[in-house]
């Protein structure tokens, strides 16, 4: 099959349904904000212009914005998890709240004491800027350790959702009553898969360090670039290799709803497919001990995975718009004309 039509296939095949219709945005962030009393909405939420709205963080810090999901009574935290739905896929809403529970895990590993908050699952904060409403541009901030999304929305429609992250500490569970539990499989899987399906020759291309670096490349940069993209290019590719790359690629797109998925796939087709470039680092097998990172980048996206800390059982995943990122420029200058 050509490859424009492969392309055209994934987007047909992948994720029939949607949980919540792209165009209750509006309706779920009003409906959430509206529930919050006097003190909340002032911790929740802001202008569309403020500087916070640029800020990306996927560790814990002290001084955050938003309102945290444990300041919440069950009626709000419902409305939050609706106005998730309304921009996440439903199985990225469930892996995300798994990844917020694994602080439980991590406060034990790391035996904190019972009043230590520093991993706590209601650490994880909602953030409105702008006004909600179906013509007005506005967006709003899913943020914490290791679940960080940042939407913008104009006239009733998502149009950004990046930066996108979600991690995973342990990556995967290695002692007690959820042992073997890996939230992040897929993302791992399907690399190895591509990497694997290289010959030697090919993989000279992909593989551009024998060490995998200490974090993602792009950290938390207001702009994700990497200048000078290493790596085997789509166009380098057999066509069961171009398959399984794109089925990598849908893994991150698709954690988003259909709709906005199917937007940004026609927006990576065309900016053209043989631009975008897999690279590899580090390790070439799983498995504790053995630190891997791989980067997907084209003209559109830098996509990013790594687990090297807590001996190669700390996974990193982000994926970042190079055109859209936290809403991108002209959106921001649509806003500031609008008022």
């Amino acid at each position: 099959m050509h490859m424009k039509g492969l392309f055209s296939l994934f987007l047909f095949l992948n994720y029939f349904f949607i949980a919540v219709n792209a165009q209750d945005i509006e309706a779920a962030a009003e409906k959430f904000s509206g529930l919050l009393n006097a003190e909340q909405k002032l911790k929740a939420i802001f202008p569309f212009d403020v500087d916070d709205r640029y800020n990306f963080h996927y560790f814990p810090v002290d001084d955050h914005k938003g309102i945290a999901m444990d300041q919440l009574n069950q009626a709000q935290q419902d409305a939050a998890v609706a106005l998730m739905k309304t921009c996440l896929d439903d199985h990225t809403v469930s892996t995300a709240r798994s990844i917020m529970n694994l602080e439980v895990l991590l406060k034990t590993m790391e035996h904190r004491a019972a009043d230590d908050h520093f991993r706590d699952p209601g650490k994880y904060f909602f953030t409105i800027f702008g006004i909600p409403g179906k013509n007005t541009t506005w967006g709003w901030r899913l943020d914490g350790h290791h679940v960080c999304f940042s939407f913008s929305v104009k006239d009733n429609k998502l149009v950004a959702g990046t930066p996108g992250f979600l991690g995973s500490n342990p990556a995967v569970v290695q002692e007690g009553e959820n042992k073997g539990m890996e939230l992040l499989k897929d993302e791992k899987n399907l690399a190895f898969n591509l990497l694997n399906s290289f010959s030697s020759e090919q993989k000279k291309k992909v593989i551009f360090a024998d060490r995998a670096p200490g974090d993602i490349v792009t950290g938390i940069n207001r702009k994700a670039m990497i200048d000078h993209p290493a790596g085997l290019s789509f166009s380098e590719m057999d066509p069961g290799q171009r398959e399984k790359f794109l089925a990598l690629i849908n893994v991150y797109v698709h954690r988003y709803t259909k709709l906005f998925a199917d937007d940004m796939l026609k927006e990576i087709e065309a900016a053209g497919l043989d631009k975008l470039k897999f690279a590899w680092a580090g390790f070439t097998e799983p498995g504790l001990g053995k630190p891997h990172y791989y980067r997907i980048q084209g003209p559109t996206l830098i996509i990013e995975y790594d687990n090297t800390q807590n001996n190669a059982n700390h996974v990193h995943t982000v994926l970042r718009d190079l055109l859209d990122d936290f809403g991108g420029d002209a959106l921001l200058e649509h806003y500031k004309e609008s008022h």
